[in-house]
């Protein structure tokens, strides 16, 4: 059954459709990367999503400098310097961005997402679903998902209707109705759970955490509890401490002694999206940027979270 009229009107930014993906949940899957969260993470792996508006980027990285957005320039809005470096300015208009877009024959100017109806995105899922195979499907991740909240249910209740999996990944920073409403239609649900101390939640993740145990609570000590999937990331100095490692497994361990608890080593290359940004910055300079944890050190967080009550544990 097609989702309604209404709902398949309904539409969010996209920044991301990642085929092939083996790590967002059962089997094969295509990961969608909506735009728009409540969190501020200082780590951010996918800091393009924060911000829910459609923005103009410029990648000096993939610039061959061939000068075609400079001659088209009406305004000023591209240049070369003396070395006969391009550069751009990203604050015009977006109908001038359009045009610039439209000349640049390596997708160094472009914007960050794509706008998308319902329908048009479970178009998408129908054509890879010959990929899924058995167990796999659809993963709907952000920035958060449930900070489009009507938009991720109706997607997911439709990608359901057509008889695939499905999975989401959120923050928990949601109203609990927002949670209720999109449950029913996700497979799975993999729920981030950064730092256990409400004064560390508030410095590195922008905003209190009672609403996201509340929330995290509800998952584990519900009837599809058994469909949850807890996340740590561990970042270097700020998440991987023993106290909050522990903190979490005795927290979650207490509300559901089977919970399945994953530990997801730091990724150090998501820095490099900052670089196109402004007005952001990673937790860590370019200089101090630490390097993966190796696998003794993952080894001992989950030995640790083993000895805090979790023991079903997935260890990168």
């Amino acid at each position: 059954m097609p989702p309604s009229s209404d709902e398949s009107r309904l539409s969010a930014n996209v920044v991301d459709i990642r085929r092939f993906s083996t790590h967002d949940g059962h089997g094969i899957r295509t990961t969608i990367f909506l735009k728009g969260c409540s969190l501020e993470c200082a780590w951010c792996q996918n800091p393009e999503t924060i911000n829910p508006r459609r923005n103009p980027v410029f990648f000096r990285s993939r610039c061959i400098d061939c000068g075609l957005c400079v001659r088209a320039a009406t305004h000023g809005e591209a240049r070369q310097n003396e070395a006969g470096e391009t550069f751009v300015d990203t604050t015009v208009s977006a109908a001038d961005w359009e045009n610039l877009t439209s000349l640049c024959p390596t997708g160094a100017i472009r914007f960050d997402s794509r706008r998308y109806t319902v329908a048009e995105l479970v178009g998408v899922a129908q054509r890879d679903r010959v990929f899924f195979g058995e167990g796999g499907g659809v993963t709907l991740s952000g920035g958060e998902p449930l900070f489009l909240p009507h938009f991720a249910s109706a997607f997911l209740k439709a990608l359901k209707e057509a008889g695939m999996n499905t999975a989401i990944e959120t923050a928990l920073n949601v109203r609990p109705e927002f949670l209720a409403e999109a449950l029913p239609y996700a497979d799975h649900v993999f729920a981030d759970c950064k730092l256990i101390d409400d004064a560390a939640h508030r410095r590195y993740v922008g905003a209190p955490n009672e609403r996201i145990l509340a929330n995290l609570a509800t998952l584990l000590t519900g009837e599809r509890r058994a469909d949850v999937t807890v996340r740590t990331p561990l970042i270097p100095g700020v998440t991987d401490g023993e106290d909050n490692i522990a903190g979490i497994a005795s927290f979650i361990s207490g509300l559901y002694p089977d919970v399945r608890y994953e530990l997801l080593n730091y990724n150090p290359l998501a820095s490099a999206k900052y670089d196109v940004l402004p007005g952001r910055e990673f937790l860590f300079a370019p200089e101090e940027n630490p390097p993966l944890f190796s696998k003794a050190q993952m080894a001992g967080f989950r030995d640790l979270a083993r000895a805090n009550g979790v023991w079903n544990l997935i260890v990168e």
